[in-house]
């Protein structure tokens, strides 16, 4: 069966669980959320194990396939957790077969991959989960449904953003579904329950850290080195993700890129930039003719691999790199 975020608590309050599932997609907030709620409930009907692999080569199913063989050896019932690329190849969709028609009432079989592809979503092992078990995939969140969502996650929390605060919010966490549930959690401690406006939500950003990825992008946007610098430093130093920081600097990336491309920023689809962005990105002007996109974008996607370990090498460095040239100083070639 085909489940949507919409139906899958209900389906989670049955009476028995499915003995195979499928949570596929990008939004890594969400297949988290998903996957924190199908676990909970399989601990409710007495899966209390968790075993979880991260197949990459041929020989990593092979011990996943001598491993499941093992399992019925073992008293407790388990929950077998598979994350992986979602290409599983000849060797991994024989093994998915397998575990799936092996699923049942000692084991809760659990595959998570990112957005599946046309191509993979006619496979086997994909029509095999269908057919005996669940699939949920997740789809992002667009420009459009941004707003309604943060409303909807502030309502939870206690909070009702006037539509200027929900503008603002929208705008310093489109396209990074976790850093929007961060700010929500954030504002849910500093402030109490009620009506948020958007001075309120500027007061308590202000009042919560020292540095912010907003402020980094600001510097990256205004070609201020010193100052991107020390902010990625700061943020570095006080654990915040470098995916947040990649984000913030790749929506300024961004924005400049649709004024070299002679877009209206103002015109632009999904949440409404508000007067202060606006006016930075026409300062910075100028400075969208003359950047290295092509290299700039490389750089990120550098950085982008380094943070999923796909590449070797440290990201706040590359980071560090991507700000320097963003900023004009001498390019460093990206290897």
């Amino acid at each position: 069966m085909k489940l949507s975020l919409d139906t899958f608590p209900t389906h989670l309050r049955q009476a028995r669980l499915a003995p195979a599932y499928l949570l596929s997609g990008d939004e890594d907030l969400l297949v988290a959320e998903a996957a924190d709620a199908l676990r909970a409930a399989a601990r409710q009907a007495g899966y209390s194990e968790r075993e979880v692999h991260f197949p990459e080569r041929v020989a990593d199913w092979s011990d996943i396939a001598a491993g499941a063989g093992s399992m019925s050896l073992f008293g407790d019932r388990k929950i077998l957790e598979v994350r992986f690329s979602g290409k599983a190849g000849k060797e991994g969709s024989a093994v998915l077969q397998r575990l799936i028609d092996m699923a049942g009432e000692d084991t809760l079989l659990l595959v998570i991959t990112p957005r599946l592809d046309t191509a993979t979503q006619s496979t086997a092992w994909v029509k095999a989960i269908e057919s005996r078990g669940a699939w949920l995939p997740i789809w992002e969140i667009t420009p459009r449904q941004l707003e309604p969502w943060l409303s909807a996650r502030a309502r939870q929390a206690g909070l009702d953003l006037t539509p200027a605060a929900l503008s603002l919010l929208a705008v310093r966490v489109e396209g990074n579904l976790l850093a929007a549930q961060q700010e929500i959690e954030k504002l849910r401690l500093l402030l109490p329950a009620g009506r948020v406006d958007e001075q309120a939500i500027l007061e308590a950003v202000a009042s919560s850290a020292r540095y912010d990825v907003f402020a980094l992008g600001e510097a990256v946007l205004q070609g201020d080195a010193q100052r991107a610098l020390r902010v990625l430093a700061g943020l570095r130093g006080e654990g915040v993700e470098p995916t947040l920081v990649l984000w913030s600097i790749t929506r300024e990336l961004r924005n400049l890129w649709s004024l070299r491309r002679g877009e209206d920023p103002s015109r632009r689809p999904g949440p409404r930039l508000p007067p202060s962005q606006l006016a930075a990105l026409e300062r910075a002007r100028p400075r969208a003719a003359k950047l290295p996109y092509a290299r700039l974008s490389s750089r990120a996607l550098r950085v982008d691999r380094m943070i999923k370990g796909r590449l070797a090498g440290d990201p706040w460095n590359e980071l560090a790199l991507l700000c320097a040239e963003f900023c004009g100083l001498r390019p460093v070639r990206a290897g």
